[in-house]
């Protein structure tokens, strides 16, 4: 098995690369390319994809087994533009045209979880509710993927939902240690909803553990839970959260998304991470934890060492 990770010098793909050398396998990255598109349908991407020259990128993917699509612009904050859905919507379909052209076995395209929005609970359905410019992408990538791989029955593809990962450089890690020893580090009362933090190296187990299996991947799967809630989180990163009223809480995030609104939602991005501080998000078992292959919770370690002064990511 030769394994090919699009975009493997980022934060996930470079981990999806150590965790592949791990394990001894021969891995290989390659830059991806730059794609700009205006398509804002999975249908208008789809005939995009057709649209695109993909015999460079077969070439590069001839002779390896699995493509990793590990690149993108992950920039949540981002607004709405052409380079976000080159990177984010019309990418992925152009990676599974050029991956069946090339012969490959098995496409796995790292997504988000952020497609599904503000769900009370996370699943594995093609149910997507995007709330910004950068879920509006990611959601329209696993669309058009969806259509691309319809047409590729011979090819193995499946969209791996990632939560909210964590690890050692990335900023919105030590962010997040620095909020937990803030004054602002709090929870909505009781403080024990599921957090959907969770851990690059664990994510980079999950892609390892969808190339090596054997039978028929779903189209979907959803990064496991790692076990914290709200409080452990912030706990873990080296905080002490105060416990605020739920309806509190709950008031305040209505009126910050009543107020992004007249800015034309600049502001869904910002109240959301609140949001998820104070409320977090459940998340079905799903089919990884039905087949036993959910990866060692490793995300407890990532926010300990952010907490460390001096450490990585800090």
């Amino acid at each position: 098995m030769r394994y090919l990770v699009l975009g493997g010098s980022g934060f996930v793909g470079s981990a999806v690369l150590r965790a592949l050398d791990a394990a001894g396998l021969d891995a290989h990255a390659l830059p991806a390319p730059r794609l700009a598109t205006a398509a804002a349908t999975p249908e208008a991407l789809l005939a995009a994809a057709d649209a695109t020259d993909t015999a460079g990128l077969a070439t590069a993917f001839a002779g390896f087994d699995v493509v990793v699509n590990a690149a993108g612009l992950a920039t949540p904050s981002a607004s709405d533009g052409a380079a976000l859905l080159g990177a984010n919507a019309l990418l992925p379909a152009v990676v599974v045209r050029a991956a069946s052209a090339a012969g490959a076995r098995r496409v796995i395209h790292l997504s988000s979880a952020a497609v599904q929005g503000r769900t009370g609970l996370l699943d594995e359905t093609g149910t997507v509710r995007p709330f910004s410019a950068y879920s509006r992408s990611k959601a329209l990538g696993e669309q058009a993927l969806a259509l691309a791989a319809a047409r590729e029955p011979s090819l193995s593809v499946v969209t791996v939902r990632a939560t909210s990962v964590q690890g050692e450089g990335r900023p919105t890690t030590a962010a997040l240690a620095r909020l937990a020893r803030s004054p602002l580090a709090s929870v909505a009362s009781p403080g024990t909803a599921r957090s959907p933090i969770t851990s690059v190296d664990s994510l980079a187990d999950l892609v390892l553990a969808l190339g090596r299996y054997d039978g028929t991947l779903p189209p979907r799967v959803l990064q496991p839970w790692e076990g914290l809630t709200v409080r452990t989180v912030l706990e873990a990163a080296g905080g002490h959260p105060r416990t605020l009223p739920a309806a509190l809480c709950r008031a305040a995030v209505r009126g910050g998304y009543a107020l992004s609104s007249l800015v034309r939602g600049r502001l869904d991005g910002h109240v959301r991470r609140v949001e998820l501080m104070w409320f977090g998000q459940d998340q079905v078992p799903g089919w990884v934890t039905d087949q036993g292959l959910v990866p060692a919770a490793r995300v407890r370690e990532v926010l300990a060492g952010a907490a460390t002064p001096g450490a990585g990511g800090h």
